[in-house]
């Protein structure tokens, strides 16, 4: 048997990949993580298939359906929101999986950034504006950041920044961010990215946090923060399609 990390996406069904689909249409097992993926999302498992929400589950007792699956000789689906590769949790339980001798595989997603991007309808790398995006989060009451990896010294980069598990600690990511940014730096907080209740939020530095707050918005959310979020005007297009500019598919620059 096999165990499938399988990248749910945002949370929209539609943005599961044709491999993802696959793989939970075929494993008798299923166990996903309700609090972040809808049931929509693993509507596709089999008949009879053994599908648990894990949102109130620990490790130990998820992989002990595991290692229940693996006598039975039964491949298991294990449903992550996002991609699995970014916050996934899935280090901890491939630890595991390794040291039991279970093989198993990755099944990518699409990350909740990209999704964001694609509701606001813009890019995310603007020429001149922005080329570099940092995926961070708050250490709040989760694991603690590694020495160095601390939101003051990623705004030093100017990137376009991606924080995520930070919606309660707006007035500090204010605080952190304006000497680097300024008070009026365009700023997306966006709630439940691919859900019907999908809200997407959008102001500056200095007065996100009133607009978080009046929405109510306490918890699974991403906050995008750049100049590139902005009505960014006067960029110069990408060389990338530019007559101008040969390169090994277009080995002649048109004059």
């Amino acid at each position: 048997m096999t165990v499938y990390f399988v990248g749910a996406g945002p949370g929209d069904p539609e943005l599961l990949t044709l491999k993802a689909q696959r793989v939970i249409g075929a494993c008798p097992v299923c166990l996903y993580a309700g609090s972040l993926v809808p049931a929509e999302v693993v509507a596709g498992a089999p008949a009879g298939a053994r599908v648990m929400d894990t949102a109130a589950m620990t490790l130990e007792e998820t992989h002990a359906e595991i290692l229940a699956a693996h006598g039975r000789g039964e491949d298991v689906a294990r449903v992550h929101s996002g991609d699995p590769s970014l916050y996934g949790a899935i280090a901890e339980q491939i630890r595991r999986l390794r040291a039991d001798g279970i093989p198993y595989e990755i099944v990518p997603g699409v990350p909740a950034y990209a999704a964001a991007a694609a509701a606001l309808g813009q890019e995310l790398t603007v020429p001149e504006v922005a080329q570099s995006i940092v995926l961070t989060r708050m250490s709040m009451k989760s694991t603690s950041m590694p020495p160095g990896e601390t939101l003051e010294n990623f705004a030093r980069t100017g990137a376009t920044l991606a924080i995520h598990l930070g919606i309660r600690a707006l007035r500090e990511i204010e605080r952190v961010l304006v000497p680097h940014y300024g008070a009026d730096c365009p700023v997306v907080v966006a709630y439940r990215v691919g859900w019907p209740d999908q809200a997407l939020l959008k102001g500056t530095l200095s007065d996100i946090r009133e607009k978080v707050r009046a929405a109510k918005i306490t918890r699974t959310a991403l906050i995008l923060v750049g100049p590139a979020l902005g009505e960014v005007g006067g960029f110069r297009d990408s060389a990338l399609y530019d007559a101008g500019m040969p390169h090994v598919l277009r080995p002649r620059a048109k004059s």
